[in-house]
């Protein structure tokens, strides 16, 4: 690989599939290099560290498991993706407790390994600094004060609706402090399944479970002299809140089964799309650990809320997903550019990107019209009721006219609404509670 954007190290003994993996991730516009065995990747890594190692489980000689402990040992903070057989989920279970960060059962759409690559793919400082965009005075308010508390170790808690780039803005206040050169940890705390959360977080030793073969360091760990994001916080479980707040409060974290503590020196930032004040007040969080995480708060307004973002966004992601679509030097005319400044983005800069991806591949030439967004209908800005309430009738709307589209199909639907299936399921609880009919 070359010097620049980390790339990918895909690891795959089949000579066909390692060809269709390589070009499905060239073609979206990454740098790729790959081993046929999981010996020839390590002495790839001994070589250059990439952003992502994509490797199978099922190889020859060494396996993909014995590759994924072998380089959590001596990289632990590196992103490991496995691909495992369908139905060996007790397999991909065992990896996430060994550290991997995702797993893909195959077989797999490109369309998943890029949603799975583009989560996890390590960015650079140049990266991470050109994706967070901010014309608006509203956005630049906020950068503004992002700019300051990065230079500092204060913890900080970054709120705001699905979608507005709490992750970016967390990857900006790493890459801006002093521990820039140490690997960014991100930790969402909803994707993962509560009984492996404890370990993900704090690490295990060896024993201390079954299949616990080997003693693990946590995503805290992995972090060490660096920055974790705690992304989806309150998805933490009360039991494990307590936990957390001792790592915050004595700056050491003890692994499941262990009997000593690990002093750590780390960053914490914390993110989520919710009113952690409320939970508070419901009894869901606890109040003691929201003081300890809400030292430096930064609320990141919505996309339509900012509206001088949306046309640079948008421009941004022509450049981005030019690759990918196989389309260059797209525009958009200055109806579709009205159409977008007029549109309420209920999924935020996520939503505004499937739109533009969506209408790079409708649109035959290199213009983008109207009908190429294919914009739900909604209110305009001047429609909407006060303290947004129209706003919330969009969400709904767009959200269980998605999940009738895909058939009920919990998944589906959050991936084509950019959400995680536990948002989906909290927002169809209520509007069930609301007396809506959910499919």
């Amino acid at each position: 690989m070359s010097a620049g954007q980390p790339g990918i190290l895909v690891v795959e003994d089949d000579a066909a599939l390692l060809e269709a993996l390589v070009d499905t991730l060239s073609l979206a516009g990454y740098r790729v290099d790959s081993a046929v065995s999981a010996e020839a990747a390590l002495t790839a890594l001994r070589r250059e560290l990439p952003g992502l190692v994509l490797s199978d489980v099922q190889m020859p000689g060494m396996d993909g498991h014995a590759l994924l402990r072998s380089i959590k040992a001596v990289s632990p903070g590196l992103p490991v993706v496995l691909m495992t057989a369908y139905g060996q989920i007790d397999k991909a279970v065992e990896a996430m407790r060994d550290g991997a960060s995702d797993y893909l059962p195959k077989p797999f759409e490109p369309d998943r390994l890029l949603a799975v690559v583009a989560r996890h793919l390590r960015f650079t400082q140049d990266a991470a600094a050109s994706a967070l965009i901010a014309e608006d005075p509203a956005s630049k308010a906020v950068l503004d004060l992002a700019r300051r508390v990065a230079a500092t170790d204060a913890t900080v808690l970054l709120t705001g609706e699905s979608g507005v780039g709490k992750e970016v803005y967390a990857r900006f206040l790493h890459q801006h402090s002093n521990r820039a050169k140490g690997p960014f940890v991100a930790v969402n705390c909803a994707a993962i399944p509560e009984n492996l959360l404890e370990a993900t977080l704090f690490g295990y030793e060896k024993g201390a479970f079954t299949g616990a073969a080997s003693s693990q360091p946590g995503k805290f760990e992995q972090a060490q002299g660096s920055t974790i994001l705690l992304d989806e916080v309150t998805e933490v479980p009360l039991h494990l809140q307590a936990k957390l707040l001792r790592v915050l409060q004595e700056r050491e974290a003890e692994r499941v089964g262990g009997r000593s503590p690990i002093p750590l020196d780390v960053r914490v930032i914390a993110a989520s799309n919710r009113d952690l004040g409320e939970a508070v007040r419901q009894g869901r969080f606890r109040d003691d650990l929201y003081y300890r995480l809400n030292v430096f708060p930064l609320e990141i307004p919505p996309l339509r809320n900012r509206p001088k973002d949306i046309l640079p966004l948008a421009r941004h992601f022509l450049e981005r997903f030019a690759s990918s679509v196989g389309k260059y030097e797209m525009r958009f005319n200055a109806a579709a550019e009205a159409e977008l400044t007029r549109y309420d983005w209920p999924g935020n800069i996520r939503e505004l990107g499937n739109v533009v991806q969506r209408a790079m591949i409708l649109a035959l030439g290199v213009e983008i019209a109207p009908e190429h967004l294919m914009l739900p209908r909604a209110p305009a800005k001047a429609e909407l009721g006060v303290e947004g309430k129209a706003i919330k009738d969009v969400e709904r709307d767009m959200i269980l006219q998605t999940l009738e589209r895909c058939g009920g199909s919990r998944k589906q639907a959050a991936e084509e609404l950019g959400i995680s299936e536990r948002t989906l399921r909290y927002k169809l609880q209520r509007y069930r509670a609301e007396g809506d009919e959910i499919v």
